[in-house]
């Protein structure tokens, strides 16, 4: 095989890749609106989007719990083969956020603290991967995203407004996801002029 075709291939393979970088988020919002949809208690004024996974209260805990961890697989393909050679200190924290998720679907409210934990480590870890990315990028987006998402805990946290602590995970979900789905986005065009 000729160094051409073999930098082809490669590229066609990691414009493959970056499409995890899509169905990471997309897999996650998917099941987290079918496990609300399936839950009429849910509220997004009492709840926080765990109580979906709670393996003893929820008849959807399966169903969530099983989108957030294939979520965080796709989330950890994404950054361990395609994202890492566009933004090597960023993808070793999105790994993280992908373990973390992980760790929040299976250790679910049932675990008590240990959920309360790795669900702070979740979010830290996002945080840290925005912060990652508006240095090592000059993103922007990432810098948005992580305005949002602190300004909607801040707010929470101050009771300016009235929710259920749903409402700040899922800003800073949808915030952070914005940059990480452009970003793989932005690997798949650019592969695919390789």
């Amino acid at each position: 095989m000729t160094t051409d075709k073999r930098r082809l291939s490669n590229a066609l393979k990691e414009r493959n890749w970056a499409l995890f970088g899509l169905l990471g988020p997309l897999t996650a919002f998917f099941f987290i609106v079918i496990s609300i949809f399936l839950s009429p208690w849910f509220s997004w004024w009492n709840n926080a989007l765990s109580d979906l996974g709670h393996s003893v209260n929820s008849e959807v805990a399966p169903l969530f719990n099983f989108g957030l961890l294939l979520s965080g697989f796709f989330t950890m393909l994404y950054s361990l083969v395609s994202f890492r050679n566009h933004a090597k200190y960023t993808s070793c924290i999105l790994v993280l956020v992908g373990l973390t998720l992980q760790l929040v679907a299976t250790f679910d409210e049932v675990y008590g603290s240990l959920h309360f934990q790795v669900s702070v480590l979740f979010f830290v870890a996002l945080y840290f991967a925005s912060v990652s990315y508006v240095v090592e990028k000059r993103s922007v987006l990432a810098f948005a995203a992580l305005i949002i998402g602190l300004v909607s805990w801040i707010l929470y946290g101050m009771d300016i407004y009235r929710s259920g602590i749903a409402v700040p995970e899922i800003i800073s979900l949808m915030a952070t996801s914005i940059w990480v789905m452009l970003s793989a986005l932005r690997i798949y065009v650019s592969k695919s002029t390789t």
